[in-house]
């Protein structure tokens, strides 16, 4: 177990100085490179749920999940009605499909199919709304990374440091037994610090709203994580897949991520309406 412990490191870290300023670089980039960062990943995290769902399921075919995925995202970044269009196609088949279907349970192979294209796709494509904000997209993508980082890197740190000294109860051990409440506290520390900087430091996005942004991201972020552990559990695997090494899958690495942008986006929507 000391053999593998720093070789994991290595890994992480590794991917870790190619992955960060990859992503962060087709972020500022925009336009089609984001599309096609956001598509990968998308279809990537698609796959992977997929695979998790298969074995408690009669799921459509992956092939079928993986186009409908980038059809989603390629027309989000068109039009806002055409996604619908497919989600509201896709409810009709998978109710027509179960009429013929043999295998499984009807409730569990619509529920699952549906599940796993929503919170992929809503997920993600939210991500790409955001960005699609112009001129502050490429700020409140930023925003989100930083927060959720420093959230995680805090969390890690103080819970590891802090763990049991104060508080002898965890945060959640029936989805994750290493979560403490100690982590959580520095997480939501650790979001609001860096949304403190990022705030004082952009020249774009408002500092209040920023470090409303921020505090949301600190106190919400270890639901994505729970979320994604709740799926692995119930699935019965350590990790979504072992696409990016030392990190496990795409739903490992993105999933605070994909359960923040769908709330950041709606906060923005509701600041948009207010003024």
């Amino acid at each position: 177990m000391s053999l593998k412990q720093p070789s994991n490191l290595v890994q992480r870290v590794l991917v870790a100085l190619v992955g960060i300023p990859l992503l962060l670089w087709l972020t500022w980039q925009g336009g089609a490179a984001f599309v096609l960062l956001v598509c990968v990943l998308a279809i990537a995290a698609t796959s992977e749920f997929h695979h998790l769902a298969s074995g408690k399921a009669a799921v459509l075919p992956v092939v079928f999940l993986l186009g409908f995925t980038l059809l989603f995202q390629l027309n989000l970044f068109v039009s806002l009605v055409a996604p619908f269009i497919l989600i509201f196609l896709l409810y009709i088949g998978l109710l027509v499909r179960e009429v013929f279907q043999t295998r499984g349970s009807r409730i569990l192979n619509i529920g699952a199919s549906l599940t796993g294209v929503l919170y992929v796709n809503i997920s993600f494509g939210s991500l790409l709304l955001l960005r699609m904000d112009e001129p502050a997209g490429m700020h409140l993508v930023f925003l989100l990374f930083c927060c959720v980082w420093a959230a995680d890197i805090a969390a890690y740190f103080g819970g590891r440091g802090l763990g049991g000294r104060f508080v002898q109860q965890k945060f959640f051990e029936r989805l994750s037994p290493y979560k403490t409440w100690e982590g959580y506290i520095s997480g939501v520390l650790g979001s609001f610090a860096a949304a403190l900087v990022f705030g004082l430091l952009d020249p774009v996005l408002d500092l209040v709203p920023v470090l409303v942004a921020g505090t949301g991201i600190g106190l919400f972020s270890p639901l994505g994580d729970l979320i994604e552990s709740m799926f692995k559990r119930d699935a019965g695997v350590k990790d979504s897949s072992s696409l990016i090494p030392g990190h496990g899958g795409v739903l490992d690495r993105f999933d605070t991520v994909m359960f923040i942008a769908p709330l950041m986006y709606l906060l923005l929507l509701f600041v948009r309406s207010g003024n």
